[in-house]
């Protein structure tokens, strides 16, 4: 899984100019789902984002989480972030389809809410061509991917 993470003053989503969610000062997370993720890599991205340090504490940068703070986070799903280049036109065939990403997302809100808080996870509309307004503080962008795991060759002599 691959987030890209930005701490913002303010950001929302919109669908058809109607808002769908918006958030104060926060987190925004993009998230992408590789076709081979499970829910190991959900676990790991949730901790990652939860413990981030990107907030400044009594004068100092780097101290505070989100969560020390009570921040919300507005997650956004994008498949768009699993993409290679074939020439100039963007491939997607790295991301993992449709049901089975909107389920593994959906598990990725639900292991954040129940890491944090209900309230302060809001979200887009997954699979919707949403307008994501960010107001970005710093600006500060971090891009998280969580760890490949390799599997051992089998039937290989060593």
């Amino acid at each position: 899984m691959r987030a890209v993470i930005q701490r913002v003053r303010a950001a929302k989503v919109t669908v058809l100019d109607e808002l769908v969610s918006s958030i104060g000062p926060g987190l925004c997370v993009l998230v992408g789902i590789k076709a081979d993720d499970t829910v190991t890599d959900v676990e790991y991205l949730v901790r990652k984002i939860l413990a981030l340090r990107l907030f400044e504490d009594e004068g100092k940068r780097w101290q505070k989480s989100a969560k020390d703070l009570q921040l919300e986070i507005l997650c956004i799903s994008q498949f768009t972030l699993y993409h290679r280049l074939k020439g100039n036109k963007p491939d997607f065939s790295a991301a993992m389809k449709g049901d089975d990403a909107q389920k593994l997302y959906t598990h990725f809100l639900n292991r954040l809410k129940q890491s944090y808080d209900t309230c302060k996870i809001k979200d887009g509309k997954f699979g919707a061509n949403m307008q994501v307004h960010i107001e970005n503080d710093g600006p500060v962008t971090i891009n998280l991917e969580s760890p490949d795991r390799k599997q051992p060759d089998e039937g290989v002599d060593k």
